[in-house]
């Protein structure tokens, strides 16, 4: 791509610092949001706690304020999804889309339809078993943490030696959980959204993994993404 120049002079923002230091601005930027509203959204689950005095509902806050945390430490991508530096800035929005399906498609969920007392029991132990995945997934993450697909370092161990992608795993288990406590046909839909977003960032995070060192060998020790015996 040729740099337009004025009198022979190459303009700052079409430099590479500039680039760079466009990149930088943004990461903050993102970070800092992101740690924000995982903030609101710990103070929600935290109050429900008080209030109730619910194990889920620590649960829920432990997570939230992990994430706080995971955004404010992460390290930087070796090789993002999402923005890509060259001449230019350019912004893919596919990734951000699915990450944000995959992540708040959950919110959508209502409290409504059917609630067979089965469901709620066995709704309560999915959220459970879901959200003490996604805690232990994210703190095995780490700084590696990310909300869209990049490369930022390839885990392996704990969760990640069962399936390749355990936390968009443990958000189909927790949602399922909800929808089998209030069946109703908008769940059911919700729910089968928010799943093809996660199950399509997993697939961006492979291509975006697929020549980080190691990654193929790791492939083929965990064969599983997202559910051990079926895909």
């Amino acid at each position: 791509m040729m740099h337009m120049r004025i009198r022979g002079t190459a303009r700052p923002e079409d430099s590479p610092a500039a680039d760079r230091g466009l990149v930088r601005v943004t990461r903050v930027v993102v970070n800092l949001a992101g740690a924000v509203s995982a903030a609101y959204f710990a103070r929600a689950s935290l109050a429900y706690y008080l209030a109730t005095h619910r194990l889920i509902g620590g649960l829920f806050f432990v997570e939230q304020a992990w994430f706080v945390l995971a955004f404010l430490i992460r390290r930087p991508p070796r090789r993002p999804a999402a923005i890509e530096v060259g001449p230019g800035l350019t912004t893919r929005l596919a990734p951000w889309l699915l990450a944000a399906g995959g992540t708040f498609g959950g919110l959508l969920l209502r409290p409504s339809g059917l609630h067979p007392q089965w469901g709620v029991d066995l709704g309560f132990a999915l959220q459970l078993i879901g959200l003490v995945i996604a805690i232990v997934a994210l703190v095995t993450l780490g700084r590696s943490f990310g909300f869209v697909a990049a490369d930022r370092g390839l885990v392996t161990r704990g969760p990640y030696a069962v399936v390749r992608h355990p936390v968009y795993a443990s958000y189909i288990i927790i949602q399922t959980g909800y929808l089998v406590q209030s069946i109703s046909l908008r769940n059911v839909i919700v729910l089968a959204g928010a799943t093809a977003c996660n199950i399509g960032r997993a697939i961006v995070e492979e291509r975006v993994l697929a020549s980080a060192p190691g990654y193929d060998r790791y492939r083929q020790r965990v064969r599983w993404r997202l559910v051990p015996g079926l895909w």
